[in-house]
């Protein structure tokens, strides 16, 4: 087994993977990834807020990390409708409860 740790290998595997967030003006930041419980949180921000695909974009993160990590069993992704992302806006803002958000209203 590699010695990065998960978190290190989630975050390479999310910028080989998943170049089409940051081509549209996205980005993902791992919040946590534990090997102990297989669970890992990814945080899209920038254009993927509010974006009318971002639910796709979320479901295939999950889908697509399950099936190429053995040591994953869940993934959570959140997607801030305000388009900000940061510290506060899962940790502090939300009170580190992570919630995958709905389509921004105002989009189109």
């Amino acid at each position: 087994m590699s010695q990065e740790s998960l978190k290190e290998r989630v975050e390479t595997w999310m910028t080989g993977q998943m170049p089409i967030i940051q081509m549209h003006g996205g980005r993902s930041v791992v919040r946590e990834a534990n090997p102990e419980t297989g669970t890992v949180s990814v945080e899209l921000g920038g254009a993927c807020a509010g974006c009318g695909i971002s639910d796709l974009t979320a479901q295939n993160i999950k889908r697509d990390m399950i099936m190429e990590f053995d040591d994953v069993d869940e993934v959570h992704v959140i997607v801030p409708s305000t388009g900000e992302q940061g510290d506060s806006t899962v940790e502090g803002g939300r009170g580190g409860e992570l919630q995958h958000a709905t389509e921004h209203p105002n989009h189109f």
